[in-house]
């Protein structure tokens, strides 16, 4: 029998699907959950919660920043065929790291499409977390630019020349 030799931070094969898995429906449960006690709660106006950071209910029909605001079955499509894709990519990630970044993307990709598809916002998705000097967002938001965030450092470290994202630490035999 030979003694496993991953990588530290190396997931299993067999193990990568679900951890981007369990990742993305913690990531949809939270934000559908924020996103309810946001349509509750903050009806009746923002809630300042300290220094720049507030509560403010808005309704976003686009993407990030309202680009593209009104085109709803496109961004649907797109959405759809983004979360396909990344499930599909996920079959390869090299790492736990990884695995939960994937996870963040496909999960926050996920709870802003049930936004689109079952919320009745005309397609809306729900935002509200303000901060006065960025447009405002949502868990799914911030779980996208998180694990997106994370996929890019990994990939530059894994292919940008400065060797692999995680190397093998393993010792010769002498």
């Amino acid at each position: 029998m030979t003694p496993d030799r991953r990588a530290p931070g190396e997931v299993h094969r067999s193990r990568r699907l679900p951890v981007v898995a369990l990742t993305a429906a913690a990531i949809v449960a939270l934000d559908q959950t924020t996103k309810t006690l946001a349509l509750d709660r903050l009806r009746n106006g923002p809630v300042h919660l300290a220094g720049p950071l507030s509560l403010a209910l808005t309704f976003n029909s686009g993407v990030a920043f309202s680009l593209g605001a009104g085109l709803i079955v496109p961004l649907v499509v797109v959405g759809s065929v983004a979360v396909v894709a990344l499930v599909w990519f996920a079959t390869a990630s090299p790492s736990f790291p990884v695995a939960v970044a994937e996870g963040m993307v496909v999960g926050g990709a996920l709870g802003n499409l049930v936004d689109r598809i079952f919320r009745s916002h005309g397609g809306a998705v729900v935002d509200f977390i303000h901060l006065g000097f960025w447009p405002t967002f949502n868990l799914a938001d911030a779980a996208i630019v998180v694990g997106g965030t994370v996929l890019v450092v990994a990939f530059r470290r894994r292919v940008g020349g400065r060797g692999m994202a995680y190397p093998d630490t393993r010792r010769a035999e002498p």
